[in-house]
């Protein structure tokens, strides 16, 4: 059986460096991108690519429809990578923003999904994998937006792996914590976008959290922080497991926090959290 999989979310990081190392265990890899630049990158580099934005349904449907031109009407398996933050407090977060960010991280991560399912139904098998995070578990402030998208793909998925019990597809979410990639450079593009630093309630924060991703202008490893390499080994249990896990967590913070939740009362858990964020935007 040939193992095909689709990753969205390619261009760099997380999704590219799974891309590399699963093509190198044989897996025949279809690596999308959003931006045609990267779509053209990844084919200089050998992958077998193609343009998908989740933001475009027209895209999606292409993508899937290529995909599966090239294999004959099969898949083995998707990676559902693609996602981005949108940092802000919650009161500062438009209507159109935080829209935004559920199209691309929930509703397009959804409709991929969906389009997939019924190949795999008439297999099946299939694996499909979420990415999603800790702060699919808990909360950080200031970071609203991107908890909301994952609190609702983490429930849409354990609602859709119920579903599929039986049906020889098994899905998996992986809660990452923090990895090196340019999530956060990518995060504080966005946050310069669409947040009014001056109109807010919270100006005095953001002016420090901007001061300190100037400093940093990268994300700085630290004994928290790990390597791709981190999440890619949780990929191939995902994958290769005979049965795979429903969760699969990678870092410490997401193990510790993960379980406080389950300890803590909501109140005392607010304060732990409160801590964690007070301390990072000094």
């Amino acid at each position: 059986m040939e193992k095909s999989i689709l990753i969205t979310g390619c261009s760099s990081g997380i999704g590219h460096h799974v891309a590399l190392a699963l093509r190198e265990r044989g897996y025949r890899v279809f690596a999308t991108a959003r931006k045609p630049e990267d779509v053209e990158h990844l084919r200089e580099q050998g992958f077998e690519a193609c343009r998908l934005d989740l933001d475009d349904p027209a895209s999606i449907a292409a993508a899937v429809d290529r995909v599966l031109a090239q294999t004959g009407g099969t898949l083995y398996a998707l990676f559902n990578n693609g996602a981005y933050g949108q940092p802000g407090a919650v009161e500062d977060l438009s209507r159109e923003v935080l829209r935004a960010q559920f199209e691309t991280n929930l509703f397009g991560t959804h409709e991929l999904t969906c389009r997939v399912l019924p190949v795999m139904r008439r297999q099946g098998y299939g694996r499909i994998i979420q990415h999603s995070s800790v702060l699919g578990l808990i909360t950080l402030k200031y970071r609203g937006a991107y908890n909301a998208s994952k609190f609702a793909l983490e429930g849409l998925t354990d609602t859709l792996r119920q579903e599929l019990d039986g049906s020889g597809i098994q899905v998996s979410l992986i809660d990452t914590g923090p990895v090196l990639s340019r999530f956060r450079e990518n995060a504080y593009r966005m946050f310069k976008q669409h947040i009014d630093v001056e109109a807010s309630a919270h100006r005095q924060t953001y002016e420090a959290v901007e001061r300190r991703l100037a400093a940093e202008g990268t994300q700085k490893k630290d004994r928290f922080t790990k390597r791709p390499e981190a999440v890619l080994e949780k990929v191939i249990l995902a994958l290769e497991a005979p049965r795979a896990r429903p969760r699969y967590y990678v870092t410490t913070p997401t193990y510790l926090l993960g379980g406080l939740k389950r300890m803590l009362s909501s109140l005392m858990l607010d304060r732990v959290l409160n801590a964690i964020s007070d301390r990072e935007n000094r």
